[in-house]
C-alpha cells in the first residue's frame, strides 16, 4: 500500500481562507493598477504638453524656413529660368525634406515652397486702397500646391507660364486681400521691372484659405491677411498697405526681371503629431544640426550654397522643457509619497496574514519545520494570488491609460507582485527565527527598541535631513527629478513616525493614573489595553502618518496652484471682467454694458499710454473714478482707497492730483509734485502710494489719478465685477472692431489649458486620493489585526456584567488613542514638511503652465488648513465609527458564539 496522501499545500490553503486571499488579491491588483497606469499617465501628459506646445506656437516660429538668394545672377535668362523652373523647385524641395534628420519628422501637408520677392513691390493702381495718400506694396510668391490650400470663391487658380520679357502674369489673392484693397478677379496690378516695360499681373481668381491659421498661410501670413505698415519710423508717420499676391508656379521667372531681390524658399512644417518627450533630446540635436550642423552642410549642398536657415522651434522646446522640469519634481512627491504607502499597506498585509497565523507558523516550527521550507510554503501559496493579480492590474492600467511606455509601468507592477510575495513569507522569517512554544506579549510601555531599530531609524534621520537640505537649497525649478528629493516629505514622514512611536507610552502612562482612580473602570481598561497594543503597531502609525503627510502636502500642492492661478488671472485682466480700445468707448457703453446678466458693476477708465516722464522714460495714466475703482477692487491684491486718489476740488490741470504708482515709477518720480503731459493736457501729480499692480493697467507699470482732475475724461476702458458674467451677451453688447473683451473667468481657464499642467494637476489629485483611501484601508487593517482578540475580551466582560453601552465606549476609547496620535501626528507632519520644503518648491510651472512670467504673483507653497485637518479628523471619526460597528457586530453574536471551547484568542 502507498504512503499516505498529504494534501497540497496552497489548495489547502487557499480553499481554508478564500476571504483572506480575495482581499490581498484586489490589494494587488489596486497597488499594481496604481504603480503601472503613474508611469503611463506621465508619459501621455509630456507627450501631449510636447505636442501642444508645438502645435499651438506661431507656425512663423516653429516652421523650418530655408531661403537662398536669386539664383544663376551670372548665367543666361534661360537658365535662370530653369532653376526656377516647377520642376526644379519641386526637386530641391525634395532634397531638403530628406536631409531633415530624425526623430524630427515634416507635415507635408502644411509645407510649401516657391520663388518669392524679399523687396515689397508698389504698384498705383488708382483703385486700389491708400488710407494715408500711400499707394500699397505687394510681396510676391509662388506657393506651391494653392489649389490643395484654398477654394476658389470668384475666378479661377492662376495658370500659364512667363518669364523675364513676359509683360504679364497670372496672379490670385485671398478674400482679405481682395476686400482691404479693393481687388476684383480680372484686376490688373503693374509693378516696375529692371528697365524694361511694366509687368502686369492678372488677377485670375479670389481664394478663400482653407486652414488660415495653419503653417502654410501662417508662416508668411501677408499672402493671407494684409498688414497697415507705417511708412517710416518718425513718430505718427503714414500707413500705407502691404499685401500678397499668389503667382502661378510656371511664371516664376518673371519675377527675375523686377527689383525684388527674389528669393528660392522651402518652409517646412514640423509633424507635431509624432513628437514623443523620450526623443525630446534627438529632437534638439535634429533642430541644431539644421541649424549650424551637418544636416544643414547637406541641405546647402542639394538646395543652394548660400542657403540660409531660420526657426525658432528650438526656443519652443526650451519653453516646453523649461515648464516640464519644475513639474516633475513637484509630481515626484506625490508618486514618492503613494508609492511609500501601498508599499506599508502591503507589508500590513503580509503582517496581518502572519499574526493570524502565528500560532500555525509556531507549531509547523516546534514540529521540526525549517524557516527555508516554510518561507517556500508561504511564498507559493502568496505568488498564486499575487501575480495573477499584479497582472490584471497590469492590463487594467494599460487599459485605462493606452498611451506611454510598457517596459517602466511592467516594472511597477511587478514590484508590487514582488512586494506582495514576499511581505507574508519574510515576516513569517523573521518573526519566527527562534522555536518558540506561544507567541510572548510584546506591549508598546514595556517594549525597549533594539540597536539595529535605532540604528535604522539614525540612517533615515541622515537621509531626511539630506533631502530637505538639499531642496530648500536647490528648489525643484530648475531641474529633472531627484530621487532623494522627491521622497523628503515622505522621510519626514517616517522620521515623525519613528519619533511618535516613541513617545507614545509616555502619555498612555500620564492618561492611566487620573483614570484609574475614576469609577468607572471602563476608561482605564481603554488605556490599559491600548498600552498593551502589539508592537507591531509601528506600520500601521508609519502607514497613517505617510498617508497624512502626502495628503497634507498634495492638498496644499493643489490648493497653491489653485490660488497662484487665480491670482495669475486677477493680475491679467484687473477685475471679473474688462474692456478695453484704443479709441474713446461709447458714452452709452457704460450703461448698456450695466444691465448684461451677471455685471453688479462698472467703473470706467480713460487710459493713456507712452506717456512721457521727467526722465525721458515713459509710463501708462489711468484715470479712474476713485469711488467704483475702489468698489470693484475692493478684497483684492490691488485694491486701492477711494480716499487715497479723491482729486481735490478745482479746475482740472490746476490742482496737484494725488497719485497711486507701480514701485518703479514711485521710486522715479519722488514724494514731490510733477508735471506731466497727459492727453495735450497738464498735469500736475504727487505719488502718494506705491503699489505692485493696478486693476486699470495690469501687467504695466502704472500711474493711477482721479479722472475728474484730467482734461480727457471719456473712457477708454470699462473694469467690470460680478459674478457668472454673461460673456456672449457682453461681447455682443460691446460689439465693435476696435474693443476687445477679456474675462477673468476666461484667463484663468488660459493658465490651465495645458496638457502638462492638467495631466500633473490630475496625477496629483489621484495621488492625493489613493493616498487616502490608502490611509484609510491602513487603519482597517490596524483595527482588523486585534479584531478578533477584542471580540472574545468584549463577550467575557459581558459575561461579568459589561453592558452593551459600556462595551461600545470600552472598544471607542481603545481605538481613539492611537487613531488621535496618528491623526495629530500627521497634520503636524505634514505642516512641519510644508514649512520646511516650502522654500525650495516652486509651482509656477503646475499652476501657470502658459505663462512663466507672472508666476511671482504666487506661486509659493502654502499650508492649505483644510487639506491639514480634513484628513485627520477623518481618521480619528473612521477609527471610532469601526469600533462602534465591531461592538454592534459583536453583540449580535453573542458571548457563547465568541468563546467557543477551544478557541485560542
Amino acid at each position: 500500500m502507498s504512503g499516505t496522501a498529504v494534501a497540497p499545500w496552497v489548495r489547502t490553503r487557499l480553499r481554508t481562507a478564500p476571504g483572506a486571499a480575495a482581499a490581498l488579491a484586489l490589494l494587488v491588483l489596486l497597488a499594481a493598477w496604481l504603480a503601472a497606469a503613474y508611469p503611463r499617465a506621465i508619459d501621455t501628459y509630456e507627450d501631449n504638453g510636447l505636442r501642444r506646445a508645438v502645435a499651438t506656437a506661431a507656425p512663423g516660429r516653429t516652421a523650418l524656413q530655408f531661403a537662398a538668394g536669386s539664383p544663376g545672377l551670372a548665367l543666361p535668362d534661360e537658365q535662370r529660368a530653369a532653376l526656377v523652373s516647377p520642376q526644379e523647385m519641386k526637386r530641391r524641395f525634395e532634397s531638403v525634406v530628406q536631409n531633415v534628420p530624425a526623430p524630427l519628422t515634416i507635415d507635408r501637408s502644411q509645407s510649401a515652397y516657391g520663388l518669392r520677392t524679399t523687396q515689397k513691390l508698389e504698384s498705383d493702381e488708382p483703385y486700389l486702397a491708400r488710407p494715408y495718400g500711400l499707394p500699397p506694396r505687394l510681396t510676391v510668391a509662388t506657393q506651391s500646391d494653392l489649389a490643395a490650400h484654398a477654394r476658389v470663391v470668384s475666378g479661377r487658380l492662376p495658370a500659364g507660364t512667363a518669364d523675364q520679357k513676359s509683360a504679364q502674369a497670372e496672379a490670385a489673392v485671398t478674400t482679405a486681400t481682395a476686400r482691404t484693397l479693393n481687388i476684383k478677379a480680372g484686376s490688373v496690378l503693374h509693378v516696375a521691372t529692371l528697365g524694361g516695360p511694366r509687368l502686369a499681373f492678372t488677377v485670375t481668381g479670389i481664394v478663400e484659405p482653407l486652414l488660415p491659421e495653419a503653417g502654410y498661410w501662417s508662416v508668411l501670413p501677408v499672402l493671407r491677411t494684409p498688414q497697415l505698415l507705417p511708412a517710416s519710423s518718425q513718430p505718427d508717420p503714414p500707413k500705407y498697405w502691404h499685401g500678397g499676391l499668389l503667382l502661378a508656379p510656371g511664371a516664376a521667372p518673371a519675377l527675375l526681371a523686377t527689383d525684388s531681390k527674389p528669393e528660392t524658399y522651402a518652409q517646412l512644417a514640423p509633424n507635431s503629431t509624432d513628437l514623443n518627450a523620450r526623443q525630446f533630446d534627438g529632437l534638439k540635436a535634429s533642430v541644431a544640426g539644421l541649424q549650424n550642423g551637418p544636416a544643414l552642410s547637406r541641405i546647402r549642398t542639394s538646395f543652394s550654397i548660400s542657403t540660409s536657415v531660420y526657426t525658432e522651434l528650438d526656443r519652443v522646446l526650451l519653453s516646453y522643457a523649461t515648464v516640464r522640469d519644475s513639474i516633475t519634481p513637484v509630481v515626484a512627491v506625490a508618486g514618492f509619497g503613494t508609492a511609500t504607502v501601498a508599499a506599508v499597506v502591503l507589508l500590513m498585509a503580509g503582517g496581518l496574514a502572519a499574526a493570524r497565523r502565528a500560532a500555525e507558523l509556531a507549531l509547523l516550527r516546534a514540529r521540526g519545520g525549517s524557516l527555508r521550507q516554510i518561507a517556500g510554503r508561504l511564498l507559493a501559496e502568496s505568488a498564486v494570488v499575487v501575480v495573477p493579480a499584479a497582472a490584471l492590474g497590469l492590463l487594467l492600467a494599460v487599459l485605462v491609460v493606452p498611451h506611454g511606455r510598457l517596459g517602466p509601468a511592467l516594472a511597477a507592477a511587478g514590484g508590487v507582485a514582488a512586494l506582495g510575495c514576499l511581505a507574508l513569507p519574510v515576516r513569517a522569517a523573521l518573526t519566527h527565527r527562534t522555536v518558540r512554544s506561544a507567541a510572548e506579549r510584546a506591549d508598546l510601555v514595556r517594549e525597549k527598541p533594539s540597536a539595529r531599530r535605532t540604528v535604522a531609524e539614525l540612517t533615515l534621520l541622515v537621509l531626511a535631513a539630506g533631502a530637505v537640505f538639499a531642496l530648500r537649497r536647490r528648489g525643484t525649478g530648475g531641474g529633472s527629478a531627484d530621487s532623494l528629493v522627491s521622497a523628503a516629505p515622505v522621510l519626514v514622514g517616517v522620521i515623525a513616525a519613528f519619533v511618535l512611536i516613541r513617545l507614545y507610552p509616555l502619555p498612555l502612562r500620564w492618561a492611566a493614573r487620573p483614570a484609574a482612580r475614576l469609577r468607572s473602570t471602563v476608561g482605564f481598561l481603554a488605556l490599559a489595553r491600548a498600552g498593551r497594543a502589539s508592537g507591531g503597531g509601528v506600520l500601521p502609525l508609519l502607514a497613517l502618518l505617510t498617508a497624512l503627510t502626502t495628503a497634507a502636502f498634495g492638498g496644499s500642492v493643489l490648493a497653491g496652484a489653485a490660488d497662484a492661478r487665480d491670482r495669475a488671472a486677477l493680475y491679467a485682466t484687473g477685475t471679473d471682467a474688462r474692456i478695453d480700445s484704443d479709441l474713446s468707448l461709447p458714452k452709452d457703453l457704460p450703461g448698456r454694458v450695466a444691465h448684461v446678466p451677471g455685471v453688479h458693476g462698472v467703473s470706467p477708465v480713460h487710459i493713456e499710454y507712452a506717456v512721457r516722464l521727467p526722465d525721458d522714460d515713459t509710463t501708462a495714466v489711468a484715470g479712474v473714478d476713485p469711488t467704483t475703482y475702489s468698489e470693484l477692487t475692493a478684497g483684492t491684491a490691488l485694491g486701492v482707497p477711494a480716499d487715497r486718489l479723491k482729486a481735490p476740488a478745482g479746475a482740472p490741470g490746476k490742482a496737484v492730483l494725488p497719485a497711486v504708482a507701480s514701485p518703479s515709477v514711485a521710486q522715479r518720480l519722488g514724494k514731490e509734485p510733477v508735471k506731466l503731459r497727459v492727453a495735450g493736457y497738464d498735469v500736475t501729480i504727487k505719488v502718494v502710494a506705491a503699489q505692485d499692480g493696478s486693476a486699470a493697467v495690469p501687467s504695466s507699470d502704472f500711474i493711477l489719478v482721479d479722472t475728474a482732475g484730467l482734461g480727457a475724461k471719456d473712457p477708454t476702458a470699462l473694469l467690470l465685477g460680478g459674478t457668472s458674467i454673461d460673456a456672449e451677451a457682453l461681447r455682443k453688447t460691446a460689439a465693435s472692431g476696435h474693443v476687445s473683451v477679456r474675462l477673468q473667468s476666461e484667463a484663468r481657464h488660459e493658465f490651465a489649458d495645458s496638457p502638462l499642467q492638467t495631466g500633473a494637476g490630475r496625477i496629483y489629485a489621484a495621488a492625493v486620493a489613493a493616498g487616502a483611501g490608502l490611509a484609510v484601508l491602513a487603519l482597517l487593517l490596524s483595527l482588523l489585526r486585534g479584531a478578533p482578540e477584542r471580540s472574545a475580551l468584549l463577550a467575557r466582560l459581558r459575561t461579568m456584567g459589561l453592558t452593551r453601552r459600556q462595551g461600545r465606549t470600552l472598544l471607542v476609547l481603545e481605538a481613539l488613542p492611537p487613531a488621535f496620535l496618528a491623526a495629530a501626528g500627521g497634520a503636524l507632519t505634514g505642516w512641519a514638511s510644508i514649512a520646511l520644503l516650502a522654500p525650495g518648491i516652486d509651482l509656477a510651472g503646475l499652476a501657470l503652465a502658459t505663462s512663466s512670467s507672472l508666476a511671482p504673483v504666487g506661486s509659493e507653497l502654502r499650508a492649505d488648513p483644510l487639506s491639514l485637518l480634513l484628513p485627520a479628523v477623518c481618521v480619528v471619526l473612521l477609527a471610532a465609527l469601526v469600533a462602534t460597528a465591531q461592538a454592534w457586530w459583536s453583540g449580535r453574536r453573542g458571548s457563547i458564539t465568541e468563546l467557543r471551547a477551544g478557541d485560542a484568542r
